[in-house]
């Protein structure tokens, strides 16, 4: 079930300050508050969906495509198309979802390194 006290739906609410780069009808992006590189950027839908499974089982299509357009928007935004960046979108426990509101990070701005360290 989902949390409407979480803290993305919060920032959708108004009632937590973010530092927004774009909004559209279906999606707001804003700066992450503990950045891991230069660029570090949260993209979410304004609709209330858990994780990726959730969106894709709930969200209309005009939700589905307005959501990456949005992430394009961003992106566009961002200046990130040159010089490329990485979206990651963490589900579940073992994903780490750290917030259960569906969310995208792109990270860019310099060279992030290798997508995970070898054990």
């Amino acid at each position: 079930m989902y949390d409407t006290n979480n803290i993305f739906a919060k920032i959708l609410r108004g009632e937590v300050p973010c530092k927004k780069v774009v909004q559209g009808d279906y999606f707001l992006s804003f700066h992450d508050i503990n950045p891991k590189t230069n660029v570090h950027v949260q993209v979410i839908p304004t609709g209330p969906y858990i994780n990726a499974h959730d969106f894709i089982q709930k969200a209309s299509q005009d939700e589905q495509i307005g959501f990456w357009q949005g992430v394009n928007e961003t992106i566009t935004a961002l200046n990130l198309k040159g010089n490329g960046y990485r979206l990651i979108m963490n589900t579940g426990t073992n994903g780490r979802q750290e917030v259960q509101h569906l969310h995208i990070h792109i990270l860019g701005g310099n060279d992030i390194g290798p997508m995970v360290v070898k054990k």
